[in-house]
């Protein structure tokens, strides 16, 4: 009997942020708004968290709303890459 093996591309995470520095060469840093519940007193606050991402052509400004993706270490603090500007 032969066992095919069936590997399911993992769907990548996406995230939606703002650029909030683009001073360093094909990298920008975008800034992560996300709502967090508190366990004991069920109110929601906010948590902002910075990424590193690969922006080859340096297309993208500060203060622009991106779309990032994560994808293979290209360097020590770059997991992120920039997919597009967002639609909506």
């Amino acid at each position: 009997m032969t066992v095919e093996k069936i590997i399911e591309k993992k769907k990548k995470r996406q995230l939606k942020g703002i650029v909030v520095s683009d001073k360093m060469q094909k990298t920008i840093v975008v800034s992560v708004v996300r709502l967090k519940k508190h366990p004991k007193y069920k109110k929601y606050f906010k948590v902002t968290r910075k990424f590193k991402a690969h922006d080859e052509n340096n297309e993208y400004h500060v203060a622009d709303k991106v779309v990032i993706e994560e994808t293979r270490p290209l360097s020590k603090d770059k997991k992120w890459r920039v997919i597009s500007k967002p639609l909506a």
